[in-house]
């Protein structure tokens, strides 16, 4: 099936349904059709083939998913782009994926003016909003000419189910961004799955988008176009809160993602003691770990909402489920707020050795994963796919243990493993520690270079407000409730911890200044 055909089949079943809200504007599901085929229409008058790559550089807007639909159904491919990248970035992704044609909206169009040159693949740029810069085709104008009148709707062409449809960047936390090739097949699996798991959606209800439709958020919106459901999309210039609680409460929102940063943000604004949130269903979070301690609050203030789904770029939303009724704080079932849940429908998730063979119930390995929503394999990097698909698993680069009820427990990732002194510590839990302090918001833990023990953990903390507190402190603090090889041997106080722009700490950034001029022990 042609991922095209998920708007097209809502379009034809509920034309007057509002697909989307912004900007106190309207679009619906008849009309989002249509702009979507008069971008195909174009691309092919265009000149471009089956299989080109059409790169999408915005900020959230309604255009950002017409430009997708649009090449699905002429069955070219989709490569949609953070609106926070830098010129660098954007000179990276675009080439990577030799983008014949590059959609920006008026935000970034003067970047990519200033840097056209330097995107050689790129014939044809097409700005959404503002007069068009000098070569620029204007987005509207696409839209009149796609839409003659003689050209009528654009027929989905039809697809193998292994066919490239999304060309999706991983962050590059842990090297340079890898293109993860998501095929048709993928992104249809993942949408009934998450049907199945997260959202159990009725026509009409209402999601709203506060992260990037580039990335997560646009891959749950692929299931809200599937039941017809209104789509509100938040002011675009970064997280505003204040304007997501009243969006929230005006349009009587159901269902929508968020990274943990988010949660914990919308926890800590004193708005949301005011307004009306009783219509939220289902909050699905993801992409980062959400601490236990901060999970337990976010319940507190919002209700038990939430479900954690545990994926990779490599598998988008799909591997692991944490249900709302198994977010359980205070009953039988508060260990498992420690874990990212159990496999999802359709999907097999394994712990696996060095030597690829499953680990018994309780031991550390890597998870690993199997099922109709694993890339086909890296854009044009056949070493790195053989190595991550290998034996028919797709190799998350997570350590985990599994237990006797099959949930799954991150421990962290393998590069952020730190051996001190021959003993294994993960971050990840040393940070979930220290956040149970009363002073403690956030927290980073990472090995830094040790002449006695090859690595020593050190811990970057932010404060909350008006607090006071020491390195020794936090250590004596850490001495009883950790072994001793597990307890920091620095603190460091910082105002903010540096993130990517997925809103994930960018551990990679603050570690790299210990290890300048010295290689890695592990990783």
């Amino acid at each position: 099936m042609n991922a095209g055909e998920l708007l097209a089949n809502t379009a034809r079943s509920y034309p007057e349904q509002v697909a989307w809200i912004w900007d106190d504007r309207i679009r619906t599901y008849g009309e989002t059709d249509a702009r979507a085929d008069a971008f195909a229409h174009e691309l092919v008058g265009l000149g471009l083939r089956r299989g080109d790559r059409i790169a999408m550089l915005m900020e959230n807007r309604p255009e950002v998913m017409e430009a997708m639909f649009g090449a699905w159904k002429a069955a070219m491919v989709a490569a949609p782009l953070n609106a926070r990248f830098t010129a660098a970035e954007i000179e990276f992704h675009v080439n990577d994926a030799g983008s014949r044609v590059l959609v920006v909206g008026e935000e970034l169009a003067a970047t990519v003016a200033a840097m056209r040159d330097r995107l050689p693949t790129v014939e044809h740029v097409i700005q959404v909003n503002g007069e068009p810069l000098d070569g620029f085709a204007a987005w509207d104008e696409v839209m009149a000419r796609g839409a003659a009148s003689d050209r009528g709707p654009f027929e989905p062409v039809t697809v193998d189910d292994d066919e490239l449809a999304w060309l999706a960047y991983t962050s590059g936390t842990t090297g340079k961004p890898k293109g993860a090739m998501l095929t048709h097949g993928v992104l249809v699996f993942e949408v009934l799955g998450m049907l199945a798991d997260f959202f159990p959606l009725e026509t009409g209800q209402v999601g709203i988008h506060a992260a990037p439709l580039t990335h997560g958020s646009g891959h749950v919106g692929l299931v809200f176009v599937t039941k017809a459901c209104a789509q509100v999309i938040l002011s675009r210039h970064g997280f505003d809160v204040a304007r997501f609680l009243e969006l929230v409460e005006r349009h009587r929102v159901n269902a929508l993602f968020l990274v943990p940063t988010m949660i914990k943000m919308i926890v800590d604004h004193p708005d949301v003691a005011t307004r009306d949130l009783s219509s939220l269903q289902w909050v699905f979070y993801g992409g980062s770990p959400m601490y236990v301690d901060d999970l337990r609050r976010a319940q507190k203030t919002l209700g038990n909402i939430f479900i954690q789904g545990f994926g990779q770029t490599e598998s988008p939303m799909t591997g692991t489920v944490l249900p709302a009724a198994e977010h359980d704080p205070d009953g039988p079932l508060a260990h498992r707020l420690a874990s990212c849940g159990r496999a999802r429908a359709g999907i097999s998730v394994r712990i696996l050795g060095d030597d690829d063979e499953p680990l018994p119930t309780g031991e550390i390995g890597e998870i690993c994963i199997r099922g109709g929503t694993v890339m086909k394999g890296y854009w044009q990097r056949p070493e790195e796919t053989a190595e991550t698909l290998r034996n028919g698993w797709l190799h998350t680069g997570d350590l985990g243990r599994m237990d006797d009820d099959g949930y799954v427990y991150i421990l962290d990732r393998s590069k952020d493993m730190v051996i001190s002194g021959g003993l294994n510590v993960y971050p990840r839990e040393i940070e979930e520690v220290l956040l149970t302090h009363p002073s403690v918001s956030e927290a980073c833990v990472f090995g830094a270079p040790d002449d006695k023990w090859g690595e020593a953990l050190v811990a970057h903390l932010v404060l909350v407000g008006g607090s006071a507190l020491t390195a020794d402190e936090v250590i004596a603090f850490m001495a009883e409730r950790v072994a001793g090889y597990k307890k920091p041997k620095r603190v460091v106080f910082v105002d903010e911890l540096a993130k990517t722009p997925y809103g994930k700490v960018d551990k990679k950034a603050i570690r790299a200044p210990y290890w300048e001029g010295r290689d890695r022990l592990v990783g």
